[in-house]
């Protein structure tokens, strides 16, 4: 699991393809310093499994289904990314609960520069739009964000400029794609939800077929 709060920015060094995916290198100094070769590393909000380590290095192997489900198809070496390594229970939850398993893909439609702060909107995919609501959390680029305004088919997020310098988010611009997921409890929300209309439909059913 995971909080939100971006540790460090890493830098891609190399990217290998594979016969089912690629083997991506980053060079991170803080992170690297304790990792182990198994442990769980949250990239641009992904989380990925250490697969050999160096001094301040790592290596991830990016699946087919991450590549497919995230952003990572897009990246090269040179490019930055969001790092938090997992959180131990005696850790502060600073932002908020987060699995490192990304949802979709989601466009930045427009960026606009407030003052004080910089106000992000991003498409909301139709299939997800009962995941998310006013002022609740959501996860961009590995990012715990609030959200500050719902529309029907995208949502905004307000980003003060300490988040800007500590995350990647500040170098991205409009039409770029980033990783999102929505908030893990609106999930099991959602099942509870949908699994209690399913016995409803199912004993409506049986009691249409008593009376007929």
């Amino acid at each position: 699991m995971f909080t939100g709060i971006i540790e460090e920015i890493g830098e891609i060094k190399n990217i290998f393809s594979t016969a089912k995916g690629k083997v991506i290198e980053i060079k991170a100094e803080k992170v690297s310093k304790d990792l182990k070769v198994g442990d769980s590393v949250n990239i641009n909000g992904a989380c990925q499994t250490v697969v050999e380590t160096k001094r301040n290095h790592f290596k991830i192997q990016a699946v087919e289904e991450t590549l497919k489900r995230t952003n990572f198809a897009l990246l090269k070496a040179g490019d930055r990314v969001n790092l938090e390594r997992g959180m131990k229970l005696s850790d502060r939850l600073g932002g908020h609960l987060i699995s490192g398993h990304i949802d979709c893909t989601s466009r930045i439609k427009s960026i606009d520069l407030r003052g004080d702060s910089s106000i992000y909107e991003f498409d909301l995919p139709a299939e997800y739009s009962n995941l998310v609501v006013d002022k609740g959390s959501i996860a961009v680029e590995g990012i715990s964000l609030t959200i500050t305004e719902l529309k029907e088919d995208s949502f905004k997020v307000s980003v003060i400029p300490f988040t800007l310098k500590m995350t990647t988010l500040g170098e991205r611009r409009a039409g770029d794609m980033v990783n999102v997921e929505f908030d893990l409890l609106g999930k099991y929300v959602k099942k509870v939800i949908e699994k209690k209309e399913d016995i409803k439909s199912k004993i409506t059913e049986e009691w249409l077929k008593e009376i007929r």
